[in-house]
């Protein structure tokens, strides 16, 4: 995996890996950082941990007819907020996602602990016309 142009000295800084040179462009070194492709799993934790957000893309073209840049497809995005792959989860923590909700019948809300599977949902009653509440399920 390669960074290039604008952030690959943010990387190297975040990653703590070497910034190297590959090519030139207007003639000024097009500076480069990377990683090995069967260590991304351990680089992305890394960004996320740090709150930065990674798209990965892949090369769809082909270099030998290309001309120019090789055609790129990013095929997945990375966000401290987004994070689903049982990998970059943090072990012995839930990892929760949220919703809150509010109906004609009173307000709910529920949690899903992506790590688990667990799904908790939660309905509270508005007051009624008699001044009691509708009971929680």
């Amino acid at each position: 995996m390669n960074c290039f142009m604008t952030t690959q000295k943010r990387a190297s800084q975040l990653l703590d890996i070497s910034l190297t040179k590959r090519g030139a462009s207007a003639g000024e070194p097009i500076p480069m950082a990377g990683i090995p492709y069967h260590a991304v799993e351990n680089y992305l934790a890394k960004l996320v941990n740090q709150g930065e957000s990674v798209a990965i893309c892949e090369q769809i073209g082909d270099p030998a007819t290309s001309k120019g840049p090789v055609e790129r497809k990013v095929v997945r995005i990375v966000t401290p907020g987004t994070i689903s792959d049982e990998a970059l989860l943090q072990e012995r923590q839930d990892n929760l996602l949220a919703a809150i909700w509010q109906d004609s019948k009173g307000f709910g809300y529920a949690t899903l602990d992506i790590s688990s599977g667990r799904f908790s949902p939660e309905r509270t009653g508005r007051p009624r016309n008699d001044g009691g509440r509708a009971a929680t399920h």
